[in-house]
């Protein structure tokens, strides 16, 4: 039987597109009011707070996280290979931004180690180009704490054009202007593609490809904290390859390791590694998790100080942090063009980590988020913090889970995380001082575990999928072994090119008939699968177009043992050859035999079929190259006297078919041709003569 398919009332499109430039462009009260209660959610949810139900939890969220914040933006501020002071500035913004802009009530926003060690990279690229010298490890330079100019501490200094007037520039202030730069540039970036709504282009990031970058990127982290952890100065190492370079740079120089920072190392890791441990453990118990990095970071701090390990051992320490904020300056326009390339990879994985856990711990709490919201919150988290000395941020897990733990309702607890980093900021900066970079290093590798924990995942991965296994291995290994930005950009062509080569290469197969049923299924996969006489069944696993067309036509040809082109020429030949000895009176062809027996030998043996089907069920779609390999196929086993049936066409696949003139002019032959079930096309193979 045919279905009668609906009639579709053709869209005007362009009426459509005017439509809705008309109502975009109009401008009316209500519709600037939805307008700005939509760009700041914060104006919708904060009149209807239910103080007496959220407000003791997210007091206590926002308490945790700030007292962890400030330990963790101290230490990534090492990454980032800036002064710890723009760590906090980071962290600070980004959560005040974030209440105001964001549309999920749990994502802890702020400065996360994978965003950092990419900032860090470019920062010490383009103070290598600008022939400053990378080596941090030399005493900090005393005074008055001001960061506007620390030449004291690099001799090099680079000269800066603003506003028409040429200012001697230090490292420290042209490493936190190339990080404004490149965090405004990615922000930019954000809000375009929140603008233009290509939010999708984070679907191109699998799990498996953020899970091996997060991996791979997790090592090159553990690696540029090892000199730290045992106190040797060595050059920070730049380019390709900067992880492999760093280790024969560190074994070269392990002899200069600093035995105070060793022993430091030590304690700091095994007191961390063994809290997380029992936290872990015992999370169900506990209201809310250690704080300890906070406790690690002011007993070192003070034993640091008291013992004068930087006089008496020279262990290198963060040096002045100071107080208060530095006055707002315009990020520089010459240096964004120097890192707009760069800046693109830190948008995508900056909003593809913030997205990614807005919707899983919106779906877990049962309430929606706004992807295309959500990447202009995340925009302007870059763009406005980078006049105010801050560099790119994030959504971070660790932190985000610490929320949720703790009771977190909504974004009040951010405020109350940024009151905390804001309370250090203006007061309790200075007393950082004496704090030992290894003691940061340790703080930083601890919070590594998770990422590293993906290795021992490795046998489940490959049980479930080899492929997705293969993806994560390649996108790990060239994140760590060549850089971050390349090793993103391998996982994410390699991923689609195992799609491409998935559906050039689909599984074939010849199906049987489930006994006493109507069903079919693979004849290789199943026992006691019973075969339909004069009638093959084939399935092609994949959408049919020009890169598999080659693929299909073997696969057929190899599965139904027959292929008509040569089984055609064969005949011909024969045909031929018979013809010239009738010609002659021979009644005896070329192979010596009659007539009659001849004929016989024209139907070889493995023709054992009339009717074909195809089962189209997984042919998602077909393209002009398809439509033309079906109609090819019809011709050629035809020409064989078999039959070519199709089923389980979805309706693409059939206006495809239609319109490439499969079907015929008038479709007067569809009903013979297309079947909506394999067991009618079998019935109707039956019934031919």
């Amino acid at each position: 039987f045919l279905m009668e398919r609906k009639t579709h009332v053709k869209i005007n499109r362009k009426e459509v597109i005017l439509a809705k430039l008309r109502k975009s462009c109009s401008c009316t009260p209500q519709k600037l009011k939805n307008f700005v209660m939509d760009f700041f959610p914060v104006l919708r949810w904060l009149p209807k707070y239910q103080c007496k139900e959220y407000i003791w939890g997210d007091v206590m969220s926002g308490l945790v996280i700030g007292i962890i914040l400030v330990p963790q933006a101290i230490a990534y501020s090492l990454l980032a290979g800036l002064k710890p002071i723009y760590s906090l500035y980071t962290s600070f913004f980004a959560n005040i931004i974030y209440f105001l802009m964001g549309t999920s009530r749990h994502v802890s926003v702020g400065i996360f180690s994978l965003i950092s060690l990419m900032v860090g990279q470019v920062v010490d690229r383009e103070l290598l180009l600008a022939g400053f010298d990378l080596n941090d490890d030399a005493p900090p330079a005393l005074g008055d704490g001001s960061l506007q100019n620390d030449s004291l501490s690099n001799t090099t200094a680079f000269n800066l054009t603003h506003a028409g007037i040429n200012a001697e520039c230090g490292k420290e202030c042209y490493a936190i202007g190339i990080a404004t730069a490149l965090t405004f540039v990615a922000g930019v970036y954000q809000v375009l593609m929140g603008i233009f709504r290509l939010g999708f282009v984070s679907m191109y990031l699998s799990e498996s490809v953020l899970d091996g970058f997060a991996t791979g990127a997790s090592l090159t982290i553990l690696t540029a904290q090892v000199k730290y952890l045992i106190g040797i100065k060595i050059p920070r190492s730049q380019g390709h390859g900067m992880l492999v370079i760093t280790w024969i740079n560190i074994f070269r120089n392990i002899s200069q390791a600093n035995l105070c920072d060793v022993i430091t190392s030590a304690i700091c890791i095994v007191v961390l590694v063994t809290a997380k441990e029992l936290g872990d453990r015992y999370k169900h118990k506990l209201k809310f998790p250690l704080p300890t990095e906070l406790v690690v970071i002011v007993v070192a701090t003070l034993v640091s100080h008291y013992g004068k390990l930087n006089e008496v051992y020279a262990s290198s320490v963060s040096g002045a942090i100071p107080t208060g904020f530095i006055p707002p300056k315009v990020p520089e326009f010459n240096l964004m063009l120097r890192v707009a390339v760069d800046a693109l990879p830190l948008a995508i994985v900056s909003f593809v980590f913030t997205v990614s856990l807005s919707e899983m711990f919106a779906k877990k709490y049962a309430y929606t988020i706004r992807a295309n919201q959500e990447m202009f919150a995340v925009g302007f988290c870059n763009i406005i913090p980078s006049f105010f000395h801050s560099f790119a941020t994030s959504a971070a897990l660790a932190k985000t889970l610490v929320k949720t733990s703790t009771g977190c309702q909504t974004q009040i607890s951010g405020v109350i995380s940024a009151m905390v980093v804001l309370l250090v900021l203006l007061f309790l900066a200075p007393l950082f001082y004496s704090l030992q970079k290894c003691v940061l290093a340790c703080i930083i590798i601890v919070s590594l575990r998770g990422a590293l924990r993906k290795f021992r995942d490795v046998p489940a991965r490959y049980h479930v999928n080899k492929v997705d296994t293969l993806v994560w291995v390649v996108t790990m290994s060239a994140s760590a072994l060549v850089s971050t930005e390349i090793g993103l950009l391998v996982g994410i062509v390699f991923s689609m090119l195992c799609i491409i080569v998935r559906t050039q290469q689909p599984r074939t197969a010849l199906l049987g008939q489930i006994q006493y049923t109507s069903f079919y299924e693979d004849d290789l996969e199943y026992e006691n699968l019973s075969t339909v006489p004069k009638v093959k069944i084939f399935r092609f696993e994949a959408p049919l177009y020009y890169a598999n067309r080659n693929y299909f036509l073997k696969s057929l040809y190899r599965l139904t043992n027959l292929d008509p082109n040569l089984e055609a020429a064969r005949r011909k030949k024969y045909e031929k050859k018979e013809k010239q000895h009738l010609k002659k009176g021979n009644h005896r062809t070329a192979n010596g035999l009659g007539i009659g027996e001849t004929t016989l030998q024209l139907v070889p043996k493995q023709i054992d079929f009339q009717a074909l089907i195809v089962d189209c069920s997984s042919i998602s779609f077909l393209d002009t190259t398809g439509v033309n390999t079906l109609k090819e196929i019809l011709k050629d086993y035809k020409n064989l006297n078999i039959s070519v049936l199709l089923a389980c066409c979805n309706p693409s696949v059939i206006d495809s078919l239609k319109r490439g003139g499969y079907f015929g002019r008038d479709f007067g032959c569809m009903q013979e041709m297309l079947f909506y079930s394999i067991h009618n096309a079998v019935l109707f193979a039956k019934d031919q003569k």
